[in-house]
Formats: C-alpha cells, sequence, structure tokens
C-alpha cells in the first residue's frame, strides 16, 4: 500500500462517500475507486460498504482507519520536520481546543507566542473534546486544549488549569440572593447542557454525575450544543447551568446571570493539552506548548 492509496481510503471515511472523496482530493471518480480496489485486493478484504447514499466502513475499514491516520501523520510529520530545518522560526501551529477555554489567560499566552514569533502563522478551531482528540490524533492539529484527561493511546495528555464550574441561573432566579442553598431546593429545576453523545468525558455526563452525586435524581437536562446558546437561555429563565466561571464573566459583571451558593454542587474541571507522543513539534510549536502548560 503507498500514502496515495492510503490518503484515498482516509478521506472516503471522513467525507462518507467516493464522489465527495474526489471532489476533496480533486480527483476522478474512476480514479479514487481503483486506489480502493487496489487497497482491498492487497488487503484481502473489502474496507467499504457501497451504498446508494455513499459509503460505511466495514469492520476491516474500521480497524484500518486509525493506522492509516498515524501513516499519514508521520509522514506530515516528516515533511513538517524538513521544512523547520529550512524556515526556522516560520510556518504554521495549529491549536484546537473547546470554545469555552479560550479564557483571558489564554489568549494572553498566544499574545506572548506571536509577539515572540511573528513570522509563524497560528491556526485555531474550536471543536468539543472528543473532536480535539481527533483533531491532534489526526495530525490536523499540532496541540489541543480539552476538558479531561485524554487516554487515547499515542497521545501525551498534561492537565495544565482546573477550571472552576459554577451554577449559574437567570438574576430573577428564586434562589439568586447570594444565600447559601442545600442541593434539594434545586429539585425538579430544569437544566441545560451540552449534549451527552459526544462524548463519555465530555462535560454533559459530568453534569449528570454531579447532580446525582449532589442527590438531585434523574435531572431535566435539555441539551444545548453552544455555549453561548446556553448563556441566553438561562438568562432567560429556561433553566439553570453548570458553566465554567471564566466564560460567564461578563454576563456576571452585566448582571444578566447570577451564579447560585450551593456549595454540593462545587467542582471544577481539569483543562488539558494533548499532543502526539511521537509527533513532530517544531521549535515554535514546543514554545507555545511552554507558554500553555507555563
Amino acid at each position: 500500500m503507498d500514502l496515495s492509496e492510503l490518503q484515498t481510503f482516509v478521506a472516503i471515511a471522513r467525507l462518507g462517500g467516493f464522489s465527495r472523496a474526489a471532489v476533496a482530493l480533486r480527483r476522478s471518480q474512476p480514479a479514487i475507486s481503483r486506489r480502493i480496489d487496489l487497497l482491498e485486493h492487497e488487503l484481502g478484504a473489502p474496507l467499504f460498504e457501497r451504498l446508494r447514499e455513499g459509503a460505511t466502513l466495514t469492520d476491516a475499514g474500521a480497524a484500518l482507519l486509525p493506522h492509516a491516520e498515524a501513516v499519514l501523520a508521520a509522514a506530515k510529520d516528516g515533511a513538517d520536520a524538513v521544512r523547520g530545518l529550512q524556515r526556522g522560526d516560520e510556518g504554521a501551529i495549529s491549536l484546537a481546543l473547546v470554545g469555552a477555554l479560550a479564557n483571558t489567560a489564554l489568549t494572553e499566552a498566544l499574545r506572548r507566542f506571536t509577539r515572540q514569533y511573528p513570522k509563524v502563522r497560528l491556526d485555531l478551531q474550536t471543536a468539543t473534546s472528543q473532536e480535539v482528540e481527533q483533531l491532534v490524533r489526526r495530525g490536523d492539529a499540532t496541540l489541543g486544549l480539552r476538558y479531561f484527561t485524554d487516554r487515547t493511546p499515542g497521545l501525551i495528555s498534561q492537565t495544565v488549569a482546573k477550571e472552576a464550574l459554577v451554577v449559574v441561573a437567570s438574576s430573577t432566579h428564586r434562589l439568586a440572593d447570594g444565600r447559601r442553598h442545600h442541593a434539594r431546593e434545586l429539585v425538579g429545576e430544569r437544566w441545560v447542557g451540552f449534549p451527552a453523545r459526544r462524548s463519555r468525558e465530555a462535560l454533559a455526563s459530568f453534569l449528570e454525575r454531579r447532580l446525582i452525586a449532589a442527590g438531585l435524581e434523574d435531572p431535566e437536562v435539555i441539551p444545548i450544543d453552544s455555549l453561548t446558546a446556553q448563556k441566553r437561555l438561562v438568562e432567560a429563565g429556561f433553566g439553570l447551568a453548570l458553566l465554567a466561571e471564566s466564560g460567564v464573566q461578563e454576563e456576571l459583571r452585566l448582571r444578566t446571570l447570577e451564579v447560585l451558593n450551593v456549595p454540593a454542587l462545587r467542582t471544577s474541571a481539569p483543562v488539558n493539552v494533548v499532543y502526539r507522543r511521537n509527533g513532530y513539534l517544531s521549535v515554535a510549536a514546543r514554545a507555545l506548548l511552554s507558554s500553555i502548560t507555563s
């Protein structure tokens, strides 16, 4: 198998179809199909189930995918390493992060980095914690910032901070009085949170575990996949939320949101930087990593 075949295979797997992969790779569909035919013949197993609406991985394809991604990422590392010798402190670094982590501390670290390496292009993209892991593992991001420790083989996950999480409510909520309240006073309250399907370590499942631990059994949690939408819904009295304190500073200042003083629900979530164990990190990338972790 060669890199072209693996690149084609990964593109089809990610995009869900031969025609979509052909467009993305700027090749004809017959050329795409031929590469997959050769790969399947070499491996002795079908990699895709061809469907009218696209293509899905077979068991053999699913087994091959992480290894194919690792090979392509390693090839990209090699090219980046050579370019790094030629360019010195130039080039590009990609940082994938959970949007809620774009707080003052991070933006200051990024500001210091861009002053130190003005010729390096820093590409930022936001994603869920699970998506951050995938982007870094595939080599589509140099570094990642996500909630909770990532135990994916081949990745290094380093805790760099603890994010305080607070219960927030509309300023007109009956318990928004600054006094201490017992968790049982929140029985029957509706909550908004991130969809739990994204990851078993996502803030959504973390929210439900904290509520149950505080004695709030079978909580009603409405899945909302946007942090901004969550805050607006809470402001409107739609429900409560357990959010990163750094992400609601403006709303707290404007008094559109209030923190409820419920000691049983005081908690924090670890913030981790992730990168590939054997991945290439340029001098600039190592400097950015150091800036984030310091």
